[in-house]
């Protein structure tokens, strides 16, 4: 369970091995602005804000938000419009985003229909020759 201390540290090892990512993603995330860990010479340290950070990034990467969106969500948190723009910001994307799956359920299933009746054709065609 991970500490909900706001003063607690982490590795990058420690985050990588949590949330089931690799280092270089870690560092990637960095290298973008997506996070910012402390450097101690070359060791990074990672905080509680960059814990919650990750957190949202991958959450957002689940939902299918490419990084440029997450890092507007998630940078809007601190700067303006803030907390409520950050909000609206996020339900609008994930209009767009439902929309984008509902498109594709759609395709799917048509593309289903169509290898049924592709499939169901072949088979007819198999019994045809088979009675010859």
């Amino acid at each position: 369970m991970p500490s909900t201390d706001p003063a607690a540290t982490w590795t990058i090892t420690e985050l990588a091995r949590e949330f089931g990512v690799t280092l270089r993603t870690l560092r990637h995330y960095e290298e973008v602005g997506l996070l910012s860990p402390e450097r101690r010479g070359t060791t990074r340290v990672f905080h509680h804000r960059d814990r919650i950070r990750l957190e949202l990034i991958l959450r957002g990467k689940r939902l299918g938000f490419t990084l440029p969106e997450i890092a507007t969500i998630v940078d809007m948190y601190d700067d303006q419009p803030g907390e409520a723009g950050q909000l609206q910001y996020l339900i609008d994307q994930i209009d767009v985003r439902r929309d984008e799956l509902e498109q594709r359920r759609r395709d799917i299933d048509h593309t289903l229909a169509e290898l049924a009746e592709v499939e169901a054709r072949c088979h007819d065609d198999l019994r045809k020759l088979a009675t010859r």
